[in-house]
This record gives C-alpha cells, sequence and structure tokens, in this order.
C-alpha cells in the first residue's frame, strides 16, 4: 500500500475513520536519490566500493531459532532497495561477540516485534495487556544504542524499535492504548470488533514543519500505515516529536542531541515498498550511513 501524501503544508488531519490497507498506489519518487536493485551481492565487484552493511537484529528469540524470516525480510529487502547490505544481528550474542559485530557495521534498522519492552526498564509494572517481553531482544536493541550513539552511526528505529529508543533515552511508554487512553483511534487491529478484517490499518498524521519527516514526505499532513498497541508516552532526553495522529498519539521522533541521524517511526514503512516516503526515509537513512562512514574514515585518517 501506498500512503499518498495530502497537498498543502500545515493542513489538518481529516477523518479518523480507519480502512483496512488496500492495494498499492505508486507515488513518484523525489528528493534522495534511491536505487532501486533487485538483489545485493555480497561482496563488491572489483573497483567499486563495498556496500554499507547495515545491521537488523531478528525481531524475536523465537523467530530467530525457527529461521521465522518473513517479517524480517521486508526490513532487509527495504535496505537492500536503498542501495545497502543489510545483515541479521542474533539475539543470543555473548557481550563481546555483539560488540565485535557491530564495529564492522555502518548504520542499524531496529525493526519492530510481536514482543513489547519490559516495563521495568522504564520504572513501570507490567500492565494485564503488555504482550510477552523478550529479553534478548532488549538488550540487543540497548547494546546497538548504545554503540550507535557512541560512534555516531545513523539508526532507524521502526515501531517496537521506536519505543525502545524512547526508552534507552530516559522515556516511558503507554502499555495499551485501547486501556489507558480509551478515547484514542485504533492504531492496529487489536482495537478493532470481533470479526473484523485484520491487517495494517491506516490513519492521517501531521508532520512537524522542518522536520526530517516533514520533509521527506514532501508537505507536513499525510497517512500512514498503523499497527501497534503501545506508544510512546514521556518523550525521551532530546528526542523531539515529529510526528502525530489526530488523537495526539506520537508517530514519530527525531534526535536533536547531535549531529548523528537517529529517526524514530512507530509506523512500518518495511511494508510499503512502492511508497514515496518509505523509499525516501530508507534512502536518506542509507545517505545518512555512507556519510558516517565516511567520516569515520577521515577521522581514523
Amino acid at each position: 500500500m501506498a500512503l499518498a501524501s495530502r497537498s498543502g503544508s500545515g493542513s489538518q488531519p481529516g477523518s479518523a475513520g480507519l480502512p483496512v490497507v488496500g492495494e498499492p498506489r505508486w507515488l513518484p519518487v523525489y528528493g534522495p536519490n534511491v536505487r532501486m536493485q533487485g538483489s545485493m551481492s555480497h561482496s563488491p565487484t572489483s573497483g567499486s566500493p563495498p556496500a554499507l552493511r547495515i545491521g537488523i537484529p531478528w525481531r524475536t528469540t523465537k523467530e530467530q531459532q525457527q529461521g521465522e524470516r518473513k517479517k524480517l525480510d521486508n526490513y532487509f529487502e527495504s535496505v537492500t532497495r536503498a542501495g545497502a547490505q543489510p545483515l541479521a544481528i542474533a539475539l543470543d550474542q555473548a557481550p563481546a561477540q555483539l560488540a565485535a559485530q557491530l564495529l564492522g557495521l555502518d548504520g542499524f534498522v531496529l525493526p519492530g516485534s510481536p514482543a513489547d519492552v519490559d516495563p521495568s526498564r522504564y520504572g513501570a509494572t507490567k500492565h494485564p495487556k503488555t504482550n510477552e517481553i523478550d529479553g534478548d531482544r532488549d538488550r540487543t536493541d540497548l547494546a546497538i544504542l548504545d554503540h550507535a550513539f557512541a560512534t555516531g552511526k545513523p539508526v532507524l528505529a521502526i515501531c517496537f524499535g521506536c519505543q525502545v529508543l524512547n526508552v534507552y533515552l530516559k522515556g516511558t511508554l503507554v502499555q495499551d492504548l485501547r486501556a489507558e487512553r480509551p478515547d484514542s483511534i485504533a492504531h492496529g487491529d487489536t482495537d478493532l470488533p470481533p470479526g473484523a478484517a485484520k491487517g495494517d490499518m491506516e490513519h492521517s498524521v501531521d508532520f512537524l514543519g522542518g522536520s526530517v519527516l516533514a520533509r521527506l514526505n514532501g508537505t507536513t499532513a499525510g497517512k500512514i500505515n498503523s499497527s501497534h498497541h503501545q506508544a510512546i508516552d514521556k518523550l525521551g532526553d532530546e528526542l523531539r516529536v515529529t510526528a502525530k495522529a489526530a488523537d495526539g498519539t506520537t508517530e514519530g521522533v527525531e534526535w536533536t542531541g547531535g549531529a548523528n541521524w537517529v529517526v524514530g517511526v512507530q509506523w512500518h514503512p518495511e511494508r510499503l515498498p512502492n511508497d514515496a516516503l518509505s523509499l525516501r526515509l530508507f534512502a536518506e537513512f542509507v545517505t545518512a550511513a555512507a556519510r558516517s562512514a565516511r567520516d569515520s574514515v577521515v577521522q581514523k585518517a
């Protein structure tokens, strides 16, 4: 599904009616130069620079153990389409082994997950509606963020990844939107009545003028897909909210505390391969990884 930008910077979001996602509508690409590639060679051709290496942790320990890649591969395909080489980060590595792998990577995509961030990490007790906790996923993402912030490598944090980014920066989460904010719009199929069609939903979103997300979208108003039951509550240190749903739910954040590129989105751009904003977002992330890699080489020289 492609989600069309709506013209008119600063226009108000439309109806909060939430249809289940339908068929794709192609949107033209502009902005960052998106290199569309059907596949990536894991070894560069003679004379070409090595491909940027983007680390993506497995979504859950269970999926890693079972080799279940269906949803993980959406992220791999999006990174490949943007011109970089995706590499899986195992969740059960010893700290030294994980640290060694992170050193060889140029940027990180933190994917979604059916698990929820452990509420004890932000000083809360577990709500009855909070999903299963995956301690290995929490620990891996936090180690990735430690490394990325220390080295200036870019991070694109998606859904669960956006939430763990906020917790890492000392923010908190709404553990279940329907239970804790009953007036909120539906953000996932768990909010639908029994018997309703399941799948990604869509709703309007307002992007903050001057933000990375507004620039990539081409306007401050648009639509996004939606599949989550938790959301950011207290904002993490030096994050800025740059996308909001009509009900005030945070849908996008950007790091303001330094030069490194760190963007979190609550929606799922990896599921929108023909959507212009999604293409631009992954392309800009890969561009940021290339810039970070060049800067690192210059510093070492």
